[in-house]
């Protein structure tokens, strides 16, 4: 498995535009929140009545399938890197909380339909100004990397791991700048 620090560097390389950036901070966070909105209408239940657990443990439990989705892709995240984890769970938490709210209610697959257009969109726009394909065109485990970017870029903006951040910005220039001569 690549190191964190490759993974961000391979995803930066096709985003060192500020635009592009900025962009990428509107619709990745509206395309979760319509594919959350989407598995948060698929529910399921597990029930626990061991005479080995405490009584407080036993009982009914409703999951979504976005819970179960989310909870893998978090336990990816902190393989990877704790203290990026640990963030994108306080920031994206709201996002999902939202769409468990609004997947009761009617109309949800068609908000969410519209949402993951927009969400969409917005990330091409921004590959417009990049003048570079999406990272997911040629792995597409940079879908999950996605929106750890974007937690790391806050984290970076914050001062924290100046180390890191240089290291996955020289990275992504040379990556970068492979790229183009692969082009020319």
């Amino acid at each position: 498995m690549k190191t964190i620090t490759e993974q961000l560097a391979n995803y930066k390389s096709v985003h060192l535009n500020r635009n592009n950036i900025i962009t990428h901070f509107i619709g990745i966070p509206l395309i979760i929140f319509a594919i959350a909105l989407v598995l948060s209408t698929v529910t399921f239940e597990v029930s626990l009545d061991a005479a080995s657990l405490p009584d407080f443990i036993n009982g009914d439990y409703r999951f979504t399938l976005a819970l179960a989705i989310a909870a893998a892709v978090m336990v990816y995240y902190f393989i990877l890197h704790i203290p990026l984890a640990l963030m994108i769970l306080v920031c994206f938490f709201p996002i999902f909380y939202g769409a468990h709210q609004v997947a009761q209610g009617e109309g949800s697959y068609v908000l969410a339909g519209v949402t993951f257009f927009v969400g969409w969109v917005f990330q091409f726009i921004g590959h417009g100004f990049e003048k570079a394909k999406p990272a997911f065109i040629d792995d597409l485990n940079q879908l999950l990397i996605g929106p750890l970017f974007l937690i790391a870029e806050i984290y970076f903006i914050l001062g924290l791991n100046k180390a890191m951040a240089k290291d996955i910005h020289e990275q992504a220039v040379e990556k970068r700048h492979l790229l183009e001569q692969a082009k020319a």
